[in-house]
């Protein structure tokens, strides 16, 4: 597994972090800078924590690939309706106030379950090790890590600058993208999600769990 594989994995994981950071940026009336390396930070160090934790429980825990989509689509479909109906409610275009801690740490667990599969994946492949004797398990999550951190600040500035002058519609669109996110993870791992839909790296993560049980 080459350096180019490790980050497509961190840009495939990050797509739903990214989405998450722009609804993100939309609650902001003004751009904080603060509170955007925050909310980087949250998801990409869960993005980094997740497939860490995911190599070294491997098969103890890899019924998890299984249940994890399940509490990921209910935190986000719950959070994204809270949103959705905010949003709708409002009517002095003022963005809900959708980055406490408290949010932040459950988004940041449900975008992150896809990295959790992954790493029992790697610790199904040989040569995935973790310092010495094949390729270290820790260059990769920090790839992985860095690039949903890059990423998501990315997604809150583009989410900002959306939702300075459309406040109320970029919260209504937010809380919609939220709930989206959350069918299209436990379709995926239902496998009834479309070919050009479905991350490739999720799939093959799923799909090394079944064939392993």
């Amino acid at each position: 597994m080459t350096f180019t594989d490790i980050l497509m994995i961190g840009v495939g994981l990050s797509m739903d972090a990214f989405a998450v950071s722009m609804c993100q940026g939309v609650s902001m009336k003004k751009l904080n800078i603060r509170r955007a390396m925050l909310i980087a930070l949250f998801f990409g160090g869960f993005q980094a924590l997740m497939p860490l934790l995911g190599f070294s429980l491997g098969s103890t825990f890899a019924s998890a690939i299984t249940i994890g989509p399940w509490i990921a689509c209910a935190l986000l479909l719950i959070i994204g309706g809270k949103m959705l109906y905010d949003g709708i409610r409002d009517k002095d275009d003022e963005p809900s106030d959708f980055g406490t801690i408290g949010r932040l740490l459950v988004l940041a667990i449900a975008t992150s379950i896809d990295a959790f599969a992954v790493g029992v994946s790697f610790s199904m492949q040989e040569g995935i090790v973790w310092l010495h004797g094949g390729i270290s398990i820790f260059p990769a999550v920090l790839t992985i890590g860095l690039t949903t951190f890059v990423l998501s600040l990315i997604g809150v500035w583009i989410g900002n600058r959306f939702g300075l002058r459309y406040h109320r519609a970029a919260t209504i669109f937010g809380g919609v993208v939220l709930i989206l996110i959350g069918i299209k993870i436990l379709l995926e791992a239902l496998n009834l999600l479309p070919d050009f839909l479905r991350c490739d790296v999720v799939s093959q993560a799923i799909e090394l769990h079944t064939l392993w049980l």
